[in-house]
């Protein structure tokens, strides 16, 4: 059986997208990115909405200018099962080959994916992560904390959620940016 983990980069004020839903203030650096990679083979199945699911295909298709961090990642992200959750998606807009769609993802679909999962099962995305943190069905949270404020945008974390949790692992990056791991108590 496996479990179901949250990650996601945010500004040290909790939000993933600023005020215009952008979140280029929040590029890793190539040692970022390396825990990334490295964070990812302990993962069977990612979960996404369609805007998420559309940004990563960026690592569907081969790049000539993608330097060896950028190319493992694309096989590390090729290998793993995606979910796609999308009511606005059609089955011929997937070109991930490991993905299917999902088009109303319920809490018990989801409690099934992670049951069936040899893995961690990541949870991507905080429109998309938003039921299964208030179901208490996040067993990790992670957060990449960039070093930058927003002032607004798109919350990390419901705001009408209370969880106690544990500290599991943190780290430190040379710009400045922190890896937070959390278990939920309890």
């Amino acid at each position: 059986m496996g479990t179901l983990s949250y990650t996601v980069t945010i500004s040290v004020d909790g939000y993933a997208a600023d005020a215009n839903g952008e979140f280029d203030w929040s590029a890793p650096t190539d040692e970022v990115f390396q825990a990334h990679i490295d964070r990812m083979f302990d993962v069977s199945a990612e979960v996404l909405g369609r805007k998420t699911y559309q940004l990563m295909t960026y690592w569907e298709r081969d790049d000539e200018s993608w330097g060896e961090a950028e190319w493992e990642f694309a096989r590390r992200w090729r290998d793993i099962d995606h979910i796609v959750a999308s009511s606005t998606l059609a089955p011929s807009d997937l070109v991930s080959k490991r993905a299917r769609l999902v088009p109303q993802l319920s809490l018990a679909e989801l409690e099934q994916i992670v049951r069936n999962a040899p893995k961690e099962v990541e949870i991507f995305g905080p429109t998309t992560a938003a039921p299964a943190i208030r179901a208490g069905m996040v067993n990790d949270f992670r957060f990449f904390v960039v070093p930058k404020i927003v002032g607004g945008g798109l919350r990390a974390i419901p705001s009408d959620v209370r969880l106690d949790l544990r500290p599991a692992e943190q780290r430190t990056f040379s710009n400045g940016a922190v890896y937070l791991h959390y278990t939920r108590s309890g």
